[in-house]
């Protein structure tokens, strides 16, 4: 391709708006455009390296045994109220009426038309197991699209699903879809985390994500240094310790004037927090729930979220908490018994705490669970944090930021169950489809290659998903080196040589910094100086020095180095 023909324009600095090096870099390479706040058009530089990801992902699902479909971005909203998801998908579904008075979603992902699919044509055992795959387009209408296409709203995305008669089966492909998944990425040069994950909207019992590890991603990740537990911050667990055994005391109340946090709390009575319960008053559909904590300890919402059935958690207001007769800075579950009561299973590692009284500047000791308040529900509700002791082991827990690329799930029989989607056994016995899902973001995997794959004069990106491999240069207006140029490019594509040549009418300068910027594996320069030795430049982007060949050579030596990279 010549640079004369392309289309798009190099950038000498990004928008103020780009906070990550990927937005910044895409943005100058002319490589994408934003359209919208989280919607972005791919220049023809940017559909280059999508492109050759799909290729890649397309070849490892091929290999792990997936079909290939193409399901509609557009789907009718009862598919999801069969599915109920229709009014509980989070970010709410982006839905319109159609000019039958239809109501129709713009698919954020796409187990219930997968699920249609597979109850239309699975009918037995001996039709199981399948995998089909698409790579299409995604809406979900995030409330704070962010860092370029790390955080989007219209996306594309490799979406996989699994069929199988049992669990066993389940684990099976689960399993294949993470070798794939570990291959893909390290193909698109990423060294990538698997770790427990939170099912999130998707659902299902088990999932995983795939975490490239980087300072501006956006997820927080425990990692134990000792045994290799990992888990998003969302799903982490921690040993929480256990306090000193001892006989229950009687309970007293005492007086704590314009005590109204646990720190202060702590601090008076000369006691560590973790003596001590704290009451967080929060509001699930439209009920104020009261949990309560070791005061050492932090809630998880996301935990909180999953305990609660995936009902939607906040703060509860001042108003609300007045209106369900709790005294914020006093409260605890003690005595209540018209609010609902969750409790982190922390409070039942120790015993003789301090907690709030349900009344002003007033506070009680000696107080245990099951003696003095109970569970509604009692679940592990605490965020786990840097420096924690691990749950497996007696390492401790690292915190780390990280991008998440992929995202595999175990859905089980949930979506089967709920919309029919039935097999016959060996004896004519009906049974719902174990099914998996797996996911991985195109556009979000190039952002994440960028993160990865960088210095401070442009992209380093891997030979197999650069937008192109060779970049080729002309330098001046000489007759002889523009022929030679020329013959050169002919050769190089030839010879199936993915090279973009520039061919316009700029100096050196501006050509070695775009070529820098777009960082095709290796640069090839033919200029007067290099041409009166009957010789060419080449030079692979991350050297400091280019190296001098024989023109004649030039192609092999080409071919060789792209080995070599």
């Amino acid at each position: 391709m010549r640079a004369t023909k392309y289309f798009g324009k190099t950038l000498r600095d990004a928008p103020a708006e780009a906070e990550t090096v990927s937005h910044r870099l895409l943005l100058r390479a002319g490589m994408v455009q934003q359209l919208a706040a989280g919607i972005y058009s791919y220049l023809p530089l940017g559909w280059r390296s999508l492109n050759k990801i799909s290729t890649i992902i397309r070849e490892e699902m091929n290999r792990a045994g997936g079909l290939e479909v193409r399901m509609p971005v557009t789907q009718p909203r009862e598919l999801w109220e069969e599915s109920g998801r229709a009014d509980t998908f989070v970010p709410p579904l982006a839905q319109f009426e159609d000019r039958r008075g239809r109501m129709l979603v713009l698919a954020p992902t796409h187990e219930e038309a997968v699920t249609a699919m597979a109850r239309a044509n699975i009918r037995s055992y001996r039709d199981l197991p399948v995998t089909l795959y698409q790579i299409q387009t995604k809406f979900r209408d995030e409330p704070r699209p962010r860092a370029g296409l790390l955080r989007v709203r219209e996306f594309e995305m490799k979406d996989a699903y699994s069929f199988d008669a049992d669990v066993e089966g389940l684990d099976t492909s689960f399993n294949a879809m993470a070798d794939a998944y570990h291959r893909i990425f390290g193909r698109c040069g990423l060294q990538v985390v698997m770790v427990e994950a939170d099912s999130g909207p998707i659902g299902g019992k088990d999932s995983n994500e795939f975490v490239l590890l980087a300072e501006s991603g956006e997820d927080t990740i425990l990692i134990c240094d000792k045994c290799g537990y990992a888990a998003n911050s969302e799903k982490a667990s921690s040993r929480k310790g256990q306090s000193p055994v001892e006989a229950p005391l009687p309970v007293e109340t005492i007086h704590t004037p314009g005590i109204r946090t646990i720190d202060a709390l702590a601090k008076s009575l000369g006691i560590p927090a973790s003596r001590t319960i704290k009451a967080v008053f929060y509001s699930a559909a439209g009920e104020v729930v009261l949990v309560s904590i070791r005061g050492d300890l932090e809630v998880n919402e996301t935990k909180l979220r999953n305990a609660l059935g995936g009902a939607d958690v906040r703060l509860a207001t001042a108003d609300q908490v007045r209106a369900a007769g709790l005294v914020a800075g006093s409260a605890s579950a003690v005595g209540l018994d018209r609010v609902r009561s969750v409790v982190d299973d922390s409070v039942t590692a120790g015993g003789n705490y301090v907690a709030g009284a349900n009344r002003e500047d007033r506070h009680l000791r000696n107080v245990n669970y099951g003696r003095d308040f109970k569970a509604d529900l009692m679940v592990d509700l605490a965020l786990a944090r840097d420096g924690d002791a691990c749950p497996k082991c007696d390492g401790t827990l690292r915190a780390k930021r990280g991008i998440e690329v992929g995202h595999i799930f175990k859905l089980g029989t949930r979506y089967a169950e709920k919309m029919g989607a039935m097999y016959l056994d060996a004896q004519g016995v009906p049974h719902p489809i174990v099914m998996g899902c797996y996911g991985i973001g195109v556009g979000r995997l190039l952002a994440a290659a960028i993160e990865a794959n960088h210095d401070g004069r442009g992209m380093t990106l891997p030979r197999a998903i650069a937008p192109f491999e060779v970049y080729l240069a002309s330098l001046g207006d000489d007759a002889d080196v523009v022929s030679a140029a020329d013959s050169l490019y002919r050769d190089l594509e030839a010879a199936s040589v993915d090279v973009l040549y520039d061919d316009r009418d700029e100096p050196p300068g501006v050509k070695f910094n775009d070529a820098d910027l777009i960082g095709p594996p290796l640069r090839v320069v033919v200029s007067k100086r290099s041409l009166k030795n009957a010789q060419v430049e080449v030079k692979s982007r991350k050297a400091e020095k280019p190296a001098s060949h024989p023109f004649g050579d030039a192609v092999e030596v080409v071919r060789a180095a792209l080995e070599q990279v």
